[in-house]
């Protein structure tokens, strides 16, 4: 180029760019939102951080899906990233609030941790079941306006699938690794009596 002749990019592709910025910071203030719910929720700072490590496992889903399509990162898929985060932290939720439980019983924290997956496996499945088959019209392309929606839809089904596979060997795992709460065991006995 003729020297004092410069080139920008402009057009689509600033626009798409400013786009994507600001969907990273949606991103992260919804994964930081997430994880303050979680902290008031459990009374823990580590649990919540235990619950988020799903989204990581989630996002490797959404990747494996969208290369097995196809299907290219834009706007719209990004979108369904960040649903995806406040989607897949259900399921450890559900999976950590039951070992807790079990804990405050009196449980051991492995038994708890064994207990806690298998009471709730069946929930698990069946709410990633309907959310996946839920989904699944709009990622095959049924419709008006489909093509649209699709890469959005694509990303959420990898990521949910992923995610609800993982969050039954992964978590329990982290969970009986960095824990460190004590709770305390449940009487089983009667009153004590004052002698």
């Amino acid at each position: 180029m003729p020297v004092g002749v410069t080139s920008a990019v402009s057009g689509q592709s600033d626009d798409m760019k400013d786009s994507f910025r600001s969907l990273q910071f949606t991103m992260l203030l919804a994964v930081f939102l997430v994880y303050l719910v979680m902290a008031s929720q459990f009374e823990s700072l580590l649990h919540p951080f235990v619950i988020l490590l799903t989204i990581p496992l989630a996002l490797t889903g959404s990747v494996w899906a969208m290369f097995l399509t196809g299907t290219t990162v834009n706007v719209v898929a990004y979108i369904g990233l960040i649903m995806l985060a406040g989607i897949v932290v259900n399921q450890s939720i559900v999976l950590i609030d039951a070992v807790n439980q079990l804990r405050e019983k009196g449980m051991a924290k492995h038994d708890a941790i064994v207990e806690a997956g298998r009471l709730r496996l069946r929930p698990i499945v069946i709410t990633k079941l309907t959310t996946i088959l839920g989904l699944l019209p709009m990622a095959i392309g049924l419709g008006e306006g489909a093509e649209i929606r699709k890469p959005m839809a694509i990303t959420v089904i990898g990521g949910v699938a992923i995610a609800s596979f993982f969050t039954l060997l992964v978590i329990p795992v982290v969970y009986s690794l960095l824990d460190r709460k004590r709770f305390r065991a449940a009487r089983t006995a009667g009153p004590e009596l004052a002698a």
